[in-house]
């Protein structure tokens, strides 16, 4: 599953997803290279409204009127359009076109809604989408492997990069200066670690894998 997220809030945001209107998917193979904007926590009403737990930065702009969202349900990707929105806090409120009833609200219960990748806006320089930064290999500035980027983790709204190296995750503060260089096209995360952060995560594996950068073919 890809998650759409810019972490940290100093350089990057938590999870966004902005414009596109309409993109018709034809291959169930598409879901897994989606991101999720939210999750439908339940329905709202007799209507066919349901309550949508967000996971997107933009909200206001993501679910609003005309945009369209997706979900998977027995491997068939369904399209849904937002007919109308209206918010209780941070939580909007949805009604879908097709969607008329307590009943068929209900059957969207804990569905997951996912767009497209192509129809995510640029961000900033320094701000990085979930999705590009998963995978990632993970290297310390004097050049020994730490490992790859399994996961973003909210903190209570500080980031961290769960990094996995073997049967170890370490968690790494998603900020500067330990973050020293983020390069998705390269594939490569450069850090620069307080003492000790690793140490501890390093207690039953002896040392760290010692890579240099050029080794693999990054550069």
């Amino acid at each position: 599953m890809v998650v759409d997220v810019c972490a940290n809030r100093e350089s990057v945001r938590e999870r966004t997803a902005v414009g596109g209107h309409g993109d018709q998917l034809t291959s169930g193979s598409e879901w897994g290279a989606m991101v999720s904007v939210g999750c439908v926590a339940r329905a709202h009403g007799m209507a066919g409204r349901v309550i949508i737990n967000p996971t997107t930065d933009f909200v206001s702009e993501r679910f609003r009127a005309g945009n369209v969202v997706y979900v998977c349900r027995d491997e068939q990707i369904d399209q849904l359009i937002i007919r109308d929105v209206r918010f209780h806090g941070r939580r909007p409120i949805v009604s879908f076109a097709g969607i008329t009833t307590i009943t068929d609200a209900q059957q969207l219960a804990s569905a997951e809604l996912r767009v497209p990748v192509r129809s995510l806006g640029g961000l900033p320089d320094g701000m990085f989408y979930h999705h590009e930064l998963l995978k990632c290999q993970v290297l310390t500035v004097d050049g020994a492997a730490v490992g790859n980027v399994v996961a973003i983790e909210d903190a209570g709204g500080a980031y961290r990069l769960v990094v996995e190296n073997g049967s170890t995750e370490i968690l790494v503060p998603l900020v500067k200066p330990i973050c020293d260089r983020i390069d998705p096209e390269a594939g490569l995360i450069t850090i620069n670690p307080p003492e000790g952060l690793l140490d501890l995560n390093f207690v039953s594996q002896g040392k760290l894998d010692r890579t240099r950068i050029g080794d693999g073919g990054l550069d």
